[in-house]
């Protein structure tokens, strides 16, 4: 039986194993709006963060509508995870997880007031961990062939 520290552990290899993250939240026109962000390092799979430019569009919006889905991808499995956002003027922070890709994709340093934390809470985590490629193909095919549905690995709802 899977516990909750089983899937907790499977939800952080998925998520540190991304190097991109979806982002998706509601624009300030009401409309559904994803973007690719940096993955940073973090702690606990229930406090994520990210860099961002304070004069977005998406910094905009998410102060007026703070919900979103942060949605991650690797070899190891996919995770969505559903949460808040919250914008930090934090220096601290954003020298913290500043790193050479940051520079590529916003401008200025991390010392750059217009260069914040997005700071996501998460509240769950809903995950499909990958039994790898070669499994998951052998796996389908077997499916196909005999009728039968696939182990195609665990999957799962936790709390964060």
């Amino acid at each position: 039986m899977t516990t909750h520290d089983d899937q907790l552990e499977t939800v952080t290899k998925i998520m540190r194993d991304a190097r991109i993250a979806v982002l998706t939240y509601v624009s300030r026109e009401g409309a559904l709006v994803s973007t690719p962000m940096g993955v940073q390092d973090f702690e606990h799979p229930g406090t994520t963060w990210f860099l961002t430019e304070q004069s977005s569009e998406k910094v905009q919006a998410l102060e007026a509508d703070p919900r979103v889905n942060v949605a991650y991808s690797s070899d190891a499995g996919w995770v969505s995870l559903s949460g808040t956002a919250h914008v930090e003027q934090n220096r601290g922070k954003v020298e913290d997880l500043w790193d050479a890709s940051s520079g590529a994709f916003m401008s200025g340093s991390p010392e750059d007031p217009g260069n914040i934390a997005l700071r996501i809470d998460g509240t769950t985590a809903e995950y499909w961990e990958s039994p790898g490629k070669v499994t998951a193909a052998v796996q389908l095919a077997k499916g196909l062939v005999t009728d039968k549905q696939p182990d195609l690995g665990d999957s799962g709802t936790v709390q964060l």
